[in-house]
């Protein structure tokens, strides 16, 4: 079992940024991968970013390649997603998940942090 815990969601203005945090702990939780995916109001969950554990290689879902960052601290403990020129349409709940090293599926998830981008 995998416990991960994301953080740093709040309200932020359009073109603003922020920066989500995330942690994992319990058994071989540093030989899963993790990733972002956030939940819209009436959209289904949306893939953000990956980053590979072990190397810190990453990989981004299409709609927010250019504006979010997934990457380590240098300790390699956490993982971050920074979020710039934010828009409205981000709102959303927004999870962190620890992906399994094969296939890169979700096996764990946070409970989520709430961004909210007002206009």
């Amino acid at each position: 079992q995998v416990h991960v815990e994301e953080s740093g969601g709040g309200l932020v203005q359009a073109g603003g940024s922020l920066r989500l945090s995330c942690t994992a702990s319990g058994h071989a939780w540093n030989t899963y991968n993790r990733g972002w995916f956030r939940d819209a109001p009436g959209k289904e969950r949306e893939f953000l970013a990956a980053i590979r554990w072990a190397d810190g290689w990453t990989y981004y879902g299409d709609s927010v390649k250019g504006r979010f960052t997934i990457s380590r601290d240098n300790v390699n403990d956490r993982i971050y997603l920074q979020m710039n020129n934010l828009k409205p349409d981000d709102t959303a709940v927004y999870f962190c998940a620890a992906l399994r090293p094969e296939g890169w599926s979700p096996e764990f998830w946070g409970q989520g942090t709430q961004v909210t981008v007002s206009s």
